[in-house]
């Protein structure tokens, strides 16, 4: 579909301008005009403004070919696994490690949609939180430095099977990195990602007292003895999907550090949500990157960016 630099940019051009192209200075809309020695940009008719196709994109100010990175969102985003950025640099063949972190992390605030909608509406949602992180060895009994991550997904059934035939299958996930298991914190989280009026599913933990007072309809499950198998049958979709998560940041990635956390729980509820439709995904997150800009290198290293907001700390009030 791209075999040169011409149709990525055509595909772009269409992406950002589906109903033809306008001037964001003039607002005036009308064929815009190329210029042959910047097949990146494009030039007003009226107000000669030119225009940058990356501009404002998770591709803003590029110097890696458009082709790269069309391949690198399609591997991303149909390899079950995803990749880390060892491998990503190897199969787009690039020389710098770190082009490879940055662009990856471009991909991910791609894969975050401004607008989506809360889940929930229509099924029951399981929510719980789990700890992501490694062990640490001699700092004392009990002391650790792992990162809380709340989750919230959907259980969705297939009205035409009968339950013991497997008929209830995960929905839509939520993953986010929170500060603490406080009542305040879990009860923003549900707020935040849960439609108001949907029934929540949780353990015992005082943190979601709150969600009735909410508006929530809230199911939860009171373990006195700590059977941990009572737990997983009340709540088995969110504790397989915490499950996967692990197995994914440990085996494809070896681990990862707090400051980027939130993105790849954003790229792993991408992935997720969009598992039974890979070609989907590659085509969705070429079309939210090109409405969002994503970090620079220097603002990944100095900790600058804001995986939370999507935007520069710098920049946030």
């Amino acid at each position: 579909m791209f075999p040169s630099e011409t149709q990525c940019t055509a595909y772009l051009e269409a992406i950002r301008w589906p109903d033809g192209f306008t001037c964001p200075v003039c607002e005036v809309r009308d064929e815009a005009q190329r210029i042959a020695t910047k097949p990146r940009v494009l030039r007003c008719r009226h107000c000669r403004k030119e225009v940058s196709l990356t501009a404002g994109t998770v591709m803003h100010a590029t110097r890696v070919p458009l082709q790269a990175w069309f391949l690198g969102a399609y591997l991303v985003t149909t390899q079950t696994p995803g990749m880390s950025a060892v491998q990503f640099q190897r199969q787009l063949g690039l020389t710098r490690y770190e082009t490879a972190f940055q662009m990856l992390h471009r991909l991910r605030v791609g894969m975050v949609r401004p607008d989506r909608d809360r889940i929930g509406a229509d099924w029951p949602v399981e929510v719980d939180e789990t700890l992501v992180g490694g062990r640490t060895n001699g700092e004392g009994r009990g002391v650790h430095h792992k990162v809380t991550v709340a989750g919230a997904i959907e259980v969705r059934t297939r009205a035409e099977l009968k339950k013991s035939q497997g008929a209830v299958y995960a929905g839509r996930l939520r993953l986010r990195q929170v500060p603490n298991r406080g009542a305040k914190t879990l009860s923003g989280f549900v707020k935040e990602n849960v439609a108001k009026g949907a029934v929540v599913r949780t353990d015992g933990w005082t943190g979601y007292d709150e969600l009735p007072l909410v508006g929530y309809v809230h199911e939860p499950l009171v373990v006195d003895d700590g059977d941990p198998e009572r737990t997983d049958a009340h709540l088995p979709m969110i504790h397989i999907a915490f499950s996967n998560l692990k197995t994914w940041l440990m085996g494809t990635h070896h681990g990862v550090s707090k400051q980027h956390l939130q993105a790849y729980l954003d790229e792993f509820v991408f992935r997720f949500n969009r598992r039974f439709y890979p070609m989907t995904a590659f085509a969705s997150i070429l079309g939210i990157g090109a409405n969002v800009a994503g970090p620079t290198y220097r603002d990944l290293y100095d900790g600058e960016w804001d995986h939370h907001t999507q935007s520069s700390k710098s920049n946030t009030p």
